[in-house]
């Protein structure tokens, strides 16, 4: 149970845009390692594409340290 209160608690915090920049990549980087960016609701799958294709992750979740560095 306190692996799902965790993700309801990222998913409460995101959409209520309390997260930084670097804590959103962190956060879909966990949604896309575990599938779970490609089943909620379609902004999910949205952002996390684009934050792959900005390079931020890769397909796989993987977090691009050298990108996520640059951000505030």
């Amino acid at each position: 149970m306190g692996k799902k209160k965790d993700l309801v608690d990222k998913i409460i915090a995101w959409e209520h845009g309390e997260l930084s920049d670097k804590d959103t990549v962190r956060f879909f980087a966990e949604l896309v390692k575990s599938g779970q960016a490609w089943s909620l609701q379609g902004t999910y799958g949205r952002t996390a594409m684009s934050l792959i294709k900005q390079g931020y992750i890769t397909k796989s979740g993987k977090i691009n340290k050298k990108k996520l560095s640059e951000l505030m």
